[in-house]
């Protein structure tokens, strides 16, 4: 997938999590709502000046719309951690991170939990 389609395809994950729909987020970014179904298709080369009235319309910092599918599951399983974690009493979190450190070690040996 090239950037144009990627981001294509974020800035329509971040309009229909709005529950938006192609005409809402044209109008609310002063735009055509044909124009937006090309850019969400990867059919259009939008301008920076176009990119920022969509992050305006959207109200979110520009990274948002370069967060793609591989950096959002990334942030998801992070958030995850960090949520399991914030339970756990200060011995209990070293003991994870150092249960952590050897399952990275591990990996980067090539070792999996099935071997």
């Amino acid at each position: 997938m090239n950037l144009p389609e990627s981001v294509g395809k974020r800035i329509r994950e971040l309009r229909k999590a709005k529950g938006w729909t192609q005409e809402q987020l044209a109008e609310t970014a002063s735009l055509h709502y044909s124009y937006i179904g090309g850019v969400e298709r990867g059919d259009r080369n939008i301008s920076l000046e176009t990119l920022e009235k969509i992050i305006t319309a959207f109200n979110v910092p520009a990274i948002e719309l370069f967060r793609f599918e591989v950096e959002v599951q990334r942030s998801n399983a992070l958030d995850e951690h960090m949520a399991l974690l914030s339970s756990k009493n200060a011995e209990e979190i070293a003991a994870l991170t150092r249960v952590t450190r050897e399952v990275i070690a591990a990996m980067a040996l090539g070792i999996t939990l099935s071997d």
